[in-house]
């Protein structure tokens, strides 16, 4: 056995032994066939991808990273107050986020673009967002590294930050359909009680 691959099996083990949840992957097959409805328009990936580290502001100017929401399930949206499509699927985001959110599952919203934060603000206030967080990537830096062109871009991130799913465009996100395939993403247990 050459130095490379002895190498390789010990850091996969390390992790393994160090990350428990890494032990239990995603079936992505198993989940493309819960696609229905709008979810139809996901792309579910063969192999869970990485994602760019880079930061995006909160709404006080501070940096933040998806390192906040390692351990979660994300639905990670990419948005602008500018975008019509975007409007009008933030109300079922914010429905999704009151009820799936919490220990294992978080909806990650993104203001990419120029997007002034009283803009923002006054949408949320209007279409009476309350369970999403307001987060902004002026620069599109963040957007951009992590191959966004077009808005809404709805990314699944699965529990170690990896995007497993990506969907171009507006869907009605608290749907029926998107539940089901969604709580099949998340532990027995919370999809469960959530039913």
């Amino acid at each position: 056995m050459t130095r490379k691959f002895l190498f390789a099996m010990l850091y996969a083990a390390t992790t393994l032994g160090a990350n428990p949840v890494l032990a239990e992957p995603i079936n992505l097959s198993a989940i493309s066939e819960l696609r229905a409805g709008d979810m139809k328009k996901l792309l579910i990936h063969k192999q869970p991808k990485e994602m760019a580290s880079l930061g995006f502001l909160d709404e006080n100017d501070v940096e933040t990273s998806l390192e906040a929401y390692k351990g979660k399930v994300v639905l990670l949206n990419f948005w602008a107050t500018w975008c019509a499509p975007c409007l009008a699927e933030m109300p079922a985001i914010d429905d999704l986020q009151a009820e799936l959110g919490g220990d294992d599952f978080a909806v990650v919203t993104i203001a990419t673009g120029r997007n002034p934060l009283p803009a923002i603000k006054r949408f949320f206030k209007k279409a009476e967002i309350t369970n999403l967080p307001i987060l902004r990537d002026p620069r599109q830096a963040f957007s951009r590294a992590n191959g966004v062109f077009g808005l809404p871009t709805t990314l699944i991130l699965n529990k170690e930050g990896l995007e497993i799913a990506r969907m171009q465009g507006d869907a009605d996100w608290h749907s029926d359909e998107a539940l089901l395939l969604l709580k099949a993403l998340l532990p027995e247990e919370k999809a469960e009680t959530e039913s």
